[in-house]
């Protein structure tokens, strides 16, 4: 791989503005662009976090020529044996969004005396010559009875991370509160150090 791209800026495989925004906002740094509109995605029908985010940013990679980050992620519960995983943006249904998804995931888990849950994110960097690196952040935590907080978004509001010891949800968190210690977080900044290092997929 040949590293970081000097002077350039690198192409985020997203259609999701609030996925370009915490990237932007976790990678001061790097210089993020939008994913362009000529641009097609493929569908995210891999098994895994890691083969979405990687089809993802090849296929952007090969219509762009430019350096690409791409991730994909979700949420997990023990209680529904690892469910919604790789279908967390559309777990309730192709069209839904994030409050039909939530309330799905909630009214799932019910009761359950196991409502242990874990944000999963897989970011892939393609550099400009197809060199592929991918990472992984992982985030423990608890769902919550109810909704809570007017921050983040898709699962956010029920979600109670382990590394918060005052019951707060992902939403009530402060933006530098959630980065530091976010499933993107962590795989943003391993992805960052990958690509400053030059280290290869």
């Amino acid at each position: 791989m040949t590293g970081r791209p000097h002077g350039r800026s690198i192409v985020v495989a997203t259609r999701n503005p609030h996925k370009l925004d915490e990237l932007a906002a976790i990678l001061p740094g790097v210089e993020l662009e939008p994913l362009p509109e000529s641009v097609t995605l493929p569908p995210e029908d891999g098994e895994t976090f890691a083969e979405n985010a990687l089809a993802k940013a090849r296929a952007a990679h090969r219509q762009t020529g430019r350096a690409v980050v791409a991730d994909d992620s979700g949420i997990a519960a023990d209680a529904l044996g690892g469910r919604p995983g790789v279908r967390s943006a559309r777990y309730a249904g192709e069209a839904a969004g994030d409050e039909e998804n939530l309330a799905l995931l909630l009214d799932e888990v019910g009761a359950a005396d196991d409502r242990s849950v874990a944000y999963v994110c897989a970011i892939a960097y393609v550099d400009g010559d197809g060199a592929e690196t991918l990472r992984e952040g992982r985030c423990e935590g608890t769902l919550a009875d109810r909704p809570r907080g007017e921050g983040g978004f898709g699962y956010d509001p029920a979600f109670v991370p382990d590394d918060i010891d005052d019951g707060r949800t992902m939403a009530e968190l402060s933006a530098a509160e959630k980065h530091a210690i976010s499933h993107r977080g962590r795989a943003a900044r391993a992805i960052a150090a990958a690509i400053e290092a030059g280290v290869a997929l």
